[in-house]
């Protein structure tokens, strides 16, 4: 999530740290893997959601939440 706001929404570290709650620094670790370095196989369903997902943080629109990339994320389990 954080690569994409970043590398394809176009948002600073600063604006994706705000945006999502989390530190400059927590955004940091994300982009150099130090967190979340675990490879992660998703569906194209749950790939799309959470491009959908991006662009809601950086707009504020939309009618989905994390929630609902949860629950599809779970769908694989």
């Amino acid at each position: 999530m954080v690569s994409r706001l970043i590398h394809t929404r176009g948002l600073t570290q600063s604006d994706a740290a705000k945006r999502l709650g989390v530190t400059r620094a927590a955004v940091s670790q994300y982009l150099s893997r130090k967190r979340g370095a675990g490879e992660v196989e998703m569906s194209t369903e749950l790939d799309a959601l959470i491009d959908r997902w991006a662009l809601a943080v950086v707009t504020g629109e939309s009618d989905m939440n994390l929630c609902d990339v949860c629950q599809c994320a779970l769908k694989k389990y």
